[in-house]
């Protein structure tokens, strides 16, 4: 892939994670790069589909398939599909069910789903995002995670916003089972919140933003160490049978980085355009909640703020295998070779 400008930054992780990974990080990908612009279209790659979600939590997937990045890097010889994930729970169902073969989800949804089995690893890093917060309504008596006993909470369960709320319940001395939690989708959240049918909503960006200007919510409890990062994450097969697509991908989401970086305004209008949602509401969740200024390569500061959430998941009764189950996802949940070598082609 021909990159139309220099990535501005690359972290202490990333070039550290380069220089460690050496030539045979390059292997992982032969149809990156210079290859796969001359490869150009039908039999140069190892799969004739590709199937990719879009989030609006994950602003480099709206820069990436506005662009084209990834259609124009495999040529007319693959075909790229497009599907939306609502949430991080519906990437890990499109996963899990080979629906997709690469998705976006938080790093707590991610390490849920392969400790309850999900072949799944991170392949890159997109945002270190502030995206979930305690919502209530302008006029609610609730201060703090502390007043929710007994209340009905809305979360999406399997997300970052659900286990910031157990984390939120448990540094309160409360637990999940201390609330009337309604397991609703982020959108459906907002809508109980709004309607009175719920006290609190664990909420996510950039839906929990738009509630705040338009309904006038307000964020009750915020916790930056709570919100994990947003990991892309494709299938071991996927991984093992196609890497040189996988690399076209990663190398897609490092050249979405740079120009998201250089171009916040044109980026915050494409989540305001793809999330219905209005321009400020956006300017905010990308200037304010976003930092896309982060190395993509997965690695020890992801895997620290996973070890952080490992006994709260061990603990939640959400993993089938309990402990042991969490520690085997936490070493094997990490697949670095692609990032490495599109930040060090950069």
């Amino acid at each position: 892939m021909t990159h139309r400008i220099t990535r501005r930054t690359a972290t202490a992780l990333g070039l550290a994670a380069v220089a460690g990974a050496g030539l045979s990080a390059c292997v992982a990908g032969e149809g990156s790069g210079a290859s796969a612009d001359a490869a150009g279209g039908a039999g140069e790659w190892s799969t004739d589909a590709l199937t990719l979600d879009w989030a609006t939590y994950n602003p480099l997937s709206l820069v990436v398939r506005d662009q084209r990045l990834i259609e124009d890097a495999l040529g007319e010889g693959v075909t790229v599909e497009w599907v939306q994930s609502a949430g991080s729970n519906k990437a890990n169902e499109f996963l899990r069910s080979g629906s997709a073969d690469v998705a976006s989800t938080a790093g707590s949804a991610a390490l849920l789903a392969r400790a309850n089995g999900s072949p799944i690893k991170v392949i890159d890093i997109y945002s270190q995002p502030e995206w979930a917060a305690l919502v209530v309504m302008g006029d609610s008596d609730v201060t703090g995670p502390g007043d929710l006993a007994g209340r009905a909470v809305a979360a999406t369960p399997g997300t970052d916003p659900y286990f910031f709320l157990v984390q939120a319940l448990a540094e309160a001395g409360l637990s999940i089972g201390d609330v009337d939690l309604q397991p609703l989708q982020h959108a459906d959240g907002r809508s109980a919140l709004e309607g009175g049918s719920v006290e609190a909503w664990s909420g996510l960006d950039p839906i929990m933003a738009a509630a705040e200007v338009e309904s006038g919510a307000q964020l009750a409890y915020r916790n930056v160490d709570f919100n994990t990062y947003g990991f892309l994450n494709a299938t071991e097969e996927f991984i093992d049978q196609h890497a040189d697509v996988a690399q076209v991908v990663v190398d897609a989401y490092e050249e979405a980085r740079t120009w998201a970086l250089a171009n916040p305004a044109e980026t915050a209008q494409l989540l305001a355009d793809a999330a219905g949602i209005d321009l400020a509401v956006a300017t905010t969740v990308i200037a304010d909640r976003s930092n896309l200024e982060v190395s993509g390569v997965p690695g020890e500061d992801q895997l620290a703020v996973l070890e952080a959430i490992a006994p709260v998941l061990a603990e939640s009764g959400d993993v089938q295998g309990g402990a042991d189950a969490v520690a085997d996802a936490l070493d094997s949940i990490l697949h670095a070779d692609f990032a490495t070598a599109a930040v060090g082609a950069q």
